[in-house]
């Protein structure tokens, strides 16, 4: 898991050319003109899910085994749980097609809360619980970058 600034660069430097790609979008779009939606950036390889949701009290883990995310918030913020996936147990199947599996994570308690112009950077190996809320359910808005391992 890699956290980071959007438009630092000692917080991009070293990353692979395919995750420079949605950085970039991201840093050369009006994020917050956009609908909700999917996004092209490199077709199936690399594209964005913008999302308006409410957070939630509780969620679940999920992993991905297809694609990295890097989700950023573009407005508000949450918490998002981290876990090894290794330190995780199946709830659902691996579903190929959505490319998601969702875990539960027993004594979890590494939290990391996502603000805006922020971004979060998951492998494979990193189970993540997003969409929490901090203290009180708010409306955020997020770009989640899938990138194609």
């Amino acid at each position: 898991m890699i956290k980071g600034l959007l438009f630092n660069e000692e917080d991009t430097c070293g990353l692979n050319e395919t995750l420079l790609k949605g950085i970039n979008w991201l840093k050369e779009n009006n994020l917050s003109n956009l609908n909700d939606g999917r996004y092209d950036i490199a077709g199936d390889k690399v594209f964005v899910n913008v999302q308006s949701y409410e957070t939630k009290l509780k969620a679940q883990f999920e992993a991905h085994r297809k694609y990295i995310d890097i989700q950023y918030m573009i407005k508000g913020e949450e918490k998002i749980g981290i876990a090894k996936y290794s330190d995780c147990l199946p709830v659902t199947p691996y579903d190929t097609d959505k490319d998601i599996e969702f875990l539960t994570c027993d004594d979890n308690d590494n939290y990391y809360i996502l603000r805006e112009g922020e971004f979060l950077i998951f492998y494979p190996e990193d189970a993540h619980q997003p969409s929490l809320a901090i203290d009180t359910q708010k409306l955020v808005k997020k770009a989640v970058i899938k990138v194609f391992i």
